[in-house]
């Protein structure tokens, strides 16, 4: 029987994800309970460190470890190998690698020989330069050959890749939040979560909050946020910064941060800290389509982010002005995060849009979707799929 004419409880979905935490882990996750619930058979291969592991696992997937290293090395024929055994008795149907290192070794283990499909979530090229560069821009040349679809969370994700040189079949399919889970709060609930968070003891109950949730790390810009912190602590000088997350940065960005700045450690559950907060920032130098800033927006509160691949995308155009800065530039950060942290009127109409877009355009539920619907597309051989789509 064809692929596409089988029932769903026969097809069988293998993901492979490696980074194993942040927003990768959530997009998975989701994707994972959505296709369990609606009875497909579903394994994760996955480095067994990390909270994805356990999270898809209470989602419903069968998990296999896969030791993995986070970036391209040495270790990559043997991690290849080990991928390809483990991927033998499986006998998927589809295969959706997650990021570059998952698609990197997949499609090496696969060739094209199951039909693969390859989420990048943030271009590998676009966090490195010179050579590394151009040898990652290579690499997915080449690789599109074994890419049944390239499933891009943005359309500035597919056109950089286009600009890469990429022919892949390519997909659109925005990122979204679980609206159930990440619900409005109001002015109780932060009351209530500041008063939770050990991380704010001795926090005024009246001062104003801005969080970053995010990896400490190069990609997501906390540096560039704590150099533009003195400008805005200078007109509030009761507000607070606080860094949630973890990451290869963290002792870093400990001595290099100023006075009322906090860093909280990682959360395993981020809704806490978006309740507590006045407003949310990301500062990252490269996104995909970044997952956090819609956490927020859909428990109610105002992002201010850099203008990143997809960032355009996350927020309604209304909000372009007031919410987006240049990439590494503190004093365009620190003005938008003043004026917003200096004006509540302004916070509260920004909240208000922020929250009805996300609802509009980025719940969870029309994302797993448009990918259910893409692996049918996949499984009726690429005769029968248009040479582009763009799910919306």
């Amino acid at each position: 029987m064809p692929y596409h004419d089988r029932p769903p409880h026969q097809l069988t979905v293998v993901h492979i994800a490696q980074p194993v935490d942040g927003g990768v882990a959530r997009v998975v996750t989701d994707l994972v309970r959505a296709q369990c619930e609606e009875g497909l058979g579903v394994h994760l291969l996955c480095p067994p460190d990390g909270p994805l592991a356990g999270a898809a696992r209470s989602a419903g997937a069968t998990v296999h470890p896969w030791p993995a290293q986070r970036a391209p090395g040495p270790a990559l024929p043997a991690e290849t190998a080990r991928l390809a055994r483990a991927l033998r008795p499986l006998r998927p149907d589809v295969v959706h690698a997650h990021s570059a290192k998952a698609g990197l070794a997949a499609r090496l283990a696969l060739r094209g020989r199951v039909p693969t499909l390859f989420q990048p979530h943030a271009w590998s090229f676009d966090a490195v330069h010179g050579t590394a560069a151009r040898l990652a821009r290579t690499w997915e040349r080449a690789a599109a050959r074994w890419t049944a679809a390239a499933v891009c969370v943005s359309d500035d994700e597919r056109r950089r890749g286009t600009e890469a040189g990429i022919a892949a079949p390519w997909h659109v399919v925005p990122n979204g939040v679980d609206l159930d889970h990440f619900r409005p709060a109001g002015d109780a609930d932060r009351h209530a979560a500041r008063a939770a968070l050990p991380a704010l003891d001795g926090v005024p109950p009246g001062a104003p909050l801005l969080v970053c949730v995010a990896r400490l790390c190069r990609q997501k810009g906390q540096d560039v946020l704590l150099r533009a912190w003195p400008a805005v602590s200078a007109h509030r000088p009761d507000a607070r910064l606080v860094l949630v997350g973890d990451g290869p940065e963290r002792d870093r960005l400990l001595h290099a941060a100023p006075g009322r700045v906090v860093l909280a450690g990682a959360a395993a559950d981020p809704r806490p800290w978006y309740r507590a907060a006045d407003l949310v920032v990301l500062p990252s130098r490269w996104e995909g389509m970044a997952l956090a800033p819609l956490e927020a927006m859909a428990t109610g509160r105002p992002v201010v982010l850099t203008d990143v691949t997809g960032a355009r995308e996350s927020l309604p155009p209304a909000l372009h002005g007031p919410c987006l800065v240049p990439p590494e530039d503190p004093s365009a950060l620190s003005r938008a995060l003043t004026r917003l942290l200096t004006d509540p009127r302004r916070r509260s109409a920004a909240a208000a849009c922020a929250l009805q877009h996300v609802r509009n355009h980025h719940d969870v539920r029309r994302t797993a979707a448009a990918v259910a619907e893409l692996y049918r597309d996949v499984l009726r051989g690429p005769h029968e799929q248009s040479a582009q789509r763009v799910e919306r």
